[in-house]
């Protein structure tokens, strides 16, 4: 089993651009598909997922990632701006707070 990486905010904020750029290609790719392209919309988005996982950021759901801080995560969702929320291990997405 290998260490998971962590991030310092600096590090998940000069990170961010580049999970922007590739869910922003992923979401207009799958919102340019036809409804009933299932098997297409699973290649784009399991594509998506693949690619933040590449940069040991881990995925949480649909245009949902999380960056490791060592106590928690650092939360961002498409299309935020920046990373703005916080949430410990065990809160989740619901229990998300301001980082201010």
């Amino acid at each position: 089993m290998t260490d998971k990486k962590t991030f310092t905010y600096e590090e998940a904020a000069a990170l961010l651009p580049r999970v922007q750029e590739l869910t922003a290609e992923a979401y207009a790719a799958v919102e340019a598909l036809p409804e009933e392209a299932v098997v297409q919309y699973q290649q784009i988005v399991g594509d998506w997922a693949e690619a933040i996982i590449r940069l040991d950021i881990d995925v949480k759901g649909l245009w949902l990632i999380d960056f490791d801080n060592g106590s928690g995560y650092y939360c961002w969702k498409y299309p935020e701006e920046s990373l703005q929320f916080f949430h410990g291990y065990e809160e989740g997405f619901g229990g998300r707070v301001p980082l201010t």
